[in-house]
């Protein structure tokens, strides 16, 4: 892994330690092993988290500055939240620990898939 990915994540770490106190990975494993209903609110959960690094990205870029991902006119939907979080755990599985935020995952799976061109 290179210097400047573990430097961008090592950023992503500290800006979510300052917001509300988020779900980690532990914790989002024992939601998913909860009951029938607990996959549903898993997905729910991975959904709303989508969407907030969504509407983040889009407020710094309305503010004039370089968003950490770029949609722009690309298929981002609700059902994709699952496929990227378990695709970036997938290919970096070594970079994360338990207590990890699930934002983290999915921050990073955002930045890889959806590249801002510059």
């Amino acid at each position: 892994m290179n210097a400047a990915r573990q430097a961008l994540l090592a950023l992503a770490l500290l800006g979510l330690a300052a917001a509300a106190p988020a779900m980690s990975l532990r914790e989002f494993r024992t939601l998913e092993a909860a009951g029938k209903e607990g996959p549903n609110y898993a997905s729910y959960y991975l959904v709303g988290v989508v969407e907030g690094l969504r509407e983040s990205a889009e407020a710094t870029q309305r503010s004039g500055q370089k968003p950490p991902f770029c949609v722009a006119g690309r298929r981002l939907e609700p059902s994709m939240a699952r496929s990227l979080f378990q695709g970036e755990l997938a290919r970096n599985a070594q970079l994360y620990e338990a207590d990890m935020p699930v934002q983290l995952v999915l921050s990073a799976a955002l930045q890889s898939a959806y590249r801002c061109s510059q």
